[in-house]
């Protein structure tokens, strides 16, 4: 004779919490919390996060004084005034610690490292504007994406299958890499897409662009990728923040394409995901050129990128009837006057056009007295809009001659960029 059957646990009590202004404590500095914090800080939570180290991308936050870091290991009276408590470490023993003083203080706790023991979870979610949808499974996170993906699907109103590796819909580049794959044995069932993760606004991702993050069993982010993408990866997908990576700049990319590269070899479906375009001053043609060699399929999904989205947002549009029948866009990484600077300077000075340049906040001092000496007007009207399509957006109109004093001054700081030409004031001017 069987026993009584166990009890079934409860189901959860959905709710969406309002945390604007209300202290959420978050532990650990590493990949979950990088994935976790964006979307708290989208709700306007007050962030206390707590770790001896941080992520490029936490650390990143907390530079821009969007959370407050205190580096070092959790103290009880960290939870003082929280609303509610993250907990994103491995030690479990530290997690339970975490949870128990939560529990005495009846504070929600989430656990990434343990879900029965949490007192609350985080849904799979899916926002569309003002709409967010979150899915909670049961207590299967798979069940919860599953659903969460046809939702999303649904929404943005598109038909065909969640998950496809259709010959119709791969990339003209697999063609080429795909014969260098199947002859060597390497890369099989692995492949690396290239994602354009757009300026910063996480719904400026493409719908293709999305799709393949979905089906990542692997992620190499940077520090320009929106937070929110990240929030939406499945628990297990390994993350990797490519500007962590101790070496410089060169070393760096080597690391970069190594990884991307050793991944797919070991069979894993591989999204680098990079901020903007992959292929406008992000060195996506490198990553290609390392997979191509290696015999790794490849495709290259093309990203919204901030030369031009950025101005747009801002009410500055790089063409307009009868003002810009042109624009160029360049880096400014380089000084104009290094020896490795590859930009002529001189020739854009006497170009009628927008330009818009990338990276250049460092060196604008440098690049407008450049321009001027070489014919620009200093009257010309110039832009710099920080951190474009985001919540956090401020945009500076100045004048050539005037705009690197100006932002010195407004305290604007990178990501930013710079748009010189009639076209600042096209939309302003009556």
């Amino acid at each position: 004779m069987s026993g009584p059957a166990p009890e079934a646990s409860p189901s959860p009590y959905p709710l969406g919490l309002r945390l604007a202004g209300r202290r959420v404590v978050v532990v650990g500095g590493g990949a979950v919390a990088t994935r976790r914090v964006p979307a708290l800080l989208d709700a306007g939570a007050d962030v206390l996060l707590v770790s001896p180290e941080l992520t490029p991308a936490l650390r990143a936050h907390a530079d821009a004084g969007r959370l407050r870091w205190e580096p070092r290991r959790f103290a009880v009276g960290d939870l003082d005034g929280a609303w509610l408590a993250h907990v994103a470490v491995d030690d479990r023993a530290a997690a339970a610690a975490v949870s128990a003083a939560a529990a005495e203080r009846r504070i929600f706790c989430v656990r990434a490292d343990d879900r029965v023991a949490a007192s609350a979870w985080t849904p799979a979610v899916t926002r569309h504007g003002p709409v967010t949808v979150a899915v909670l499974g049961g207590g299967d996170p798979h069940r919860a994406r599953a659903v969460r993906d046809a939702v999303r699907t649904l929404l943005s109103a598109r038909r065909g299958p969640l998950l496809t590796d259709s010959v119709e819909e791969r990339d003209p580049l697999d063609a080429r890499t795909a014969s260098t794959a199947d002859a060597s044995g390497a890369g099989r069932g692995g492949r690396v897409a290239l994602v354009g993760a757009g300026p910063g606004d996480p719904e400026l991702i493409t719908v293709k662009g999305w799709r393949l993050l979905t089906e990542a069993e692997v992620v190499v982010t940077d520090r320009l990728v929106p937070g929110l993408l990240l929030d939406e990866l499945r628990p297990d997908v390994e993350l990797v923040d490519a500007s962590k990576i101790p070496y410089g700049p060169s070393r760096a990319q080597e690391e970069i394409n190594r990884i991307l590269v050793d991944r797919a070899r070991a069979g894993k479906v591989v999204v680098r995901l990079k901020g903007g375009d992959p292929y406008v001053f992000g060195r996506g043609g490198e990553e290609l050129l390392a997979c191509a060699e290696a015999g790794v399929p490849v495709t290259v999904v093309p990203g919204v990128t901030s030369a031009i989205a950025v101005p747009g947002v801002a009410g500055v549009p790089v063409t307009h009837r009868a003002v810009a029948h042109e624009f160029t866009v360049v880096s400014g990484h380089v000084a104009p006057d290094s020896p490795a600077s590859l930009v002529s300077w001189e020739s854009l000075a006497g170009l009628r056009g927008t330009l818009v340049v990338l990276m250049g906040l460092k060196n604008l001092a440098a690049i407008a007295a450049t321009l001027i000496a070489h014919g620009r007007p200093p009257t010309t009207p110039a832009a710099v809009i920080q951190e474009g399509t985001t919540a956090t957006q401020r945009t500076l109109r100045s004048t050539l001659g005037a705009v690197a004093a100006d932002v010195t001054a407004a305290g604007l700081r990178p990501p930013a960029i710079v748009v010189i030409g009639d076209v600042v004031n096209a939309l302003t001017t009556p």
